[in-house]
């Protein structure tokens, strides 16, 4: 099995667009996250973060400015083959420093994956605490008006 250590943490290019659509829908058709179009994923490319493992996206993940004060983590995902490697965690540590870089407090995320995020000092929010501007991806998901995920948040400025 590959080593970790070869894996390489990049910007995302148009070109990844393909396999961060099929991974990220893979997992969707499992139940396990939202489904995402490519033309959302284009519309958005430059949002992204690649793994890339032997010119292969191994794993993928996305920093979306919401608002002055709040980012949020989406479309976050790891083949899996490559999970327990810590890949997952590498992924949201760099997508938290973007958001320092641009000196957000805080982050937060809609997931499935409430204990991953937990171990990274996220924490569980009531979905109504987030802005309504956030809730227009919602219009468009299967799910809508029945969201099921959950709603964290990591708060920078407390660290």
């Amino acid at each position: 099995m590959p080593e970790q250590d070869s894996v390489i943490l990049r910007p995302a290019v148009v070109g990844d667009v393909p396999a961060m659509s099929e991974m990220i829908n893979a997992f969707a058709a499992q139940q396990q996250m939202l489904p995402r179009s490519q033309f959302q994923f284009y519309q958005h490319v430059r949002d992204f973060t690649v793994l890339e493992h032997a010119g292969e996206v191994i794993g993928c993940g996305a920093l979306q400015f919401v608002w002055s004060d709040m980012a949020e983590i989406r479309s976050l995902a790891v083949k899996e083959a490559w999970q327990g490697r810590g890949l997952g965690r590498r992924l949201v540590l760099h997508l938290l420093d973007q958001a320092r870089e641009h000196r957000i407090p805080r982050v937060f995320c809609l997931t499935y994956q409430d204990a991953f995020f937990a171990s990274l000092q996220f924490h569980v929010i009531p979905r109504e605490s987030l802005p309504h501007k956030i809730w227009g991806d919602c219009l468009n998901c299967p799910k809508y008006p029945d969201c099921d995920e959950i709603a964290m948040i990591h708060n920078l400025s407390e660290e």
